[in-house]
């Protein structure tokens, strides 16, 4: 399968960003993509969601939301609150497996961070990612204490037995603090995964011309990118 799970450390850490640059250089090398986003909560019915914003942003990929709630909280509670049906990580492997039969590359962004549920019973994104054996992508905040949420998303997966391809820092300051700085040498050091990305600030509000050379500079080679991460750690960190 060639599925790419997208998770972060939290919520409103550049998820949806980061899924739209990896979908826009896979489409800047012929790649058929396809963006799938389970649950997407705190959006009504008519207002444009997450997979809308990586459409605008990556250009015309495949995009498939599979439930929608009103209410900005959990998947789980959000259902909940709304009196509608959970997500349940069966639904979600056999839509991605479906969408895989027909493209070269799936992302499945998440909502939250990795153990945020989805259905009463406890079901998370892990879950859904251990069903498709797929690998997690995890995104990352730049400053003060992102260490800890890091270590720990990138240690419950590894408790579960899923791969952690690495971290991408999904908004990266324009004039970045003392702790963002060492973050990008501490990140890699603590969580045993490699840095692969960091995106700045406000490259979400780009146009899609200039989106993909943002992704192109800020994603590394693994991503379809051209991101050093010993370069900028060394131009943008402490040394």
């Amino acid at each position: 399968m060639t599925v790419l799970v997208i998770t972060g450390t939290g919520t409103e850490v550049g998820k949806t960003v980061v899924t739209a640059a990896v979908a826009a250089l896979a489409r800047a090398q012929g790649r058929r993509v396809a963006v799938l986003k389970p649950a997407q909560t705190g959006v009504g019915p008519t207002e444009p969601g997450d997979i809308d914003e990586v459409v605008r942003l990556a250009g015309p990929v495949t995009a498939r939301e599979l439930a929608r709630y009103p209410q900005p909280l959990a998947p789980a509670t959000a259902a909940r609150a709304a009196g509608l049906p959970p997500v349940r990580p069966a639904q979600i492997a056999a839509s991605a497996t479906g969408l895989d039969a027909e493209h070269d590359l799936v992302l499945l962004e998440g909502a939250g961070g990795l153990l945020v549920r989805f259905d009463h019973a406890g079901s998370t994104l892990a879950d859904a990612a251990w069903a498709l054996g797929a690998p997690v992508l995890v995104v990352a905040s730049a400053g003060l204490g992102v260490l800890n949420t890091a270590a720990l998303t990138v240690e419950a997966l590894r408790r579960r037995g899923l791969t952690c391809q690495g971290l991408v820092v999904g908004s990266w300051p324009h004039q970045p603090g003392l702790a963002a700085r060492h973050n990008l040498a501490d990140l890699p050091e603590v969580t045993g995964v490699p840095l692969l990305g960091v995106l700045p600030e406000g490259a979400g509000k780009c146009h899609e011309e200039d989106f993909l050379v943002l992704a192109r500079r800020g994603l590394a080679p693994a991503l379809g990118g051209e991101f050093d991460a010993a370069e900028f750690t060394v131009r943008h960190g402490l040394t």
